[in-house]
């Protein structure tokens, strides 16, 4: 390998390291499962893949010219395709919340960025890596502007002998901006208690406290519980 080999070697790999580390510090930020290192890792393993795909020639010896049948998209393809697996790897779901879609979605992105640095196309890479970063931290204020629906485990629980009907907790949790997305009846031990257990779905977070302060206030209700999901 000439000089020239190794330093355009050096300068791609090194290129992966800073366009992966960039990515990945934004992750690592954020507190996510897969932050700087692997995002740097993925970034330099496509990189590397790549270098071996687009130098077939140089280092498959022995071989006539003429039967050499160099494709890098068919490594390019392999790269995507086994990167799936890592990042569904991040991916968690939570009752009706899923989790690590971002995550997953930025090491694909790295992925793609490491296969431009290897072939040498950096304007893309470039481009790609400073989009990229927008869309994980200036996109992330504009999200918060944008109303989202909230999730929450919802149980209380009645005295038998007062127990409110099925319309009217479903009133009840709609005057604070929830709908009622599951219901489930449960009668308790011995017969002394009867429970409401549902899925509960807004948009507006302060209705959690509205609605906890109003049956804190109702003496029928024994009990209640509300988790909201993901968060």
């Amino acid at each position: 390998m000439s000089d020239e080999e190794i330093v355009v070697v050096v300068t791609r790999i090194a290129a992966a390291v800073l366009v992966g580390g960039l990515i990945g510090l934004e992750r690592t930020f954020r507190g996510r499962p897969a932050g700087f290192r692997t995002h740097a890792l993925v970034s330099i393993a496509s990189a590397m893949l790549m270098l071996v795909a687009v130098s077939q020639g140089e280092w498959m010896t022995g071989v006539p010219a003429e039967a050499i049948r160099t494709d890098p998209t068919r490594m390019a393809q392999g790269i995507m395709t086994g990167i799936g697996f890592l990042g569904a790897g991040v991916i968690l779901k939570e009752g009706a919340t899923v989790r690590g879609l971002t995550t997953s979605a930025s090491i694909w992105v790295t992925a793609a960025l490491g296969i431009l640095i290897g072939i040498g196309s950096y304007v893309p890479a470039v481009v790609g890596t400073v989009a990229t970063v927008l869309v994980l931290s200036a996109f992330r204020i504009v999200e918060a502007w944008l109303p989202s629906p909230i999730y929450a485990h919802h149980t209380i629980t009645f005295a038998r002998d007062a127990v409110l009907p099925e319309e009217e907790v479903r009133k009840l949790v709609g005057q604070h901006g929830f709908s009622v997305e599951s219901l489930a009846h449960r009668l308790g031990g011995e017969s002394r208690s009867f429970e409401y257990r549902m899925v509960i779905q807004g948009r507006d977070r302060g209705g959690v406290e509205r609605l906890s302060q109003h049956l804190r206030k109702l003496p029928e209700v024994k009990e209640f519980r509300i988790a909201p999901i993901g968060g």
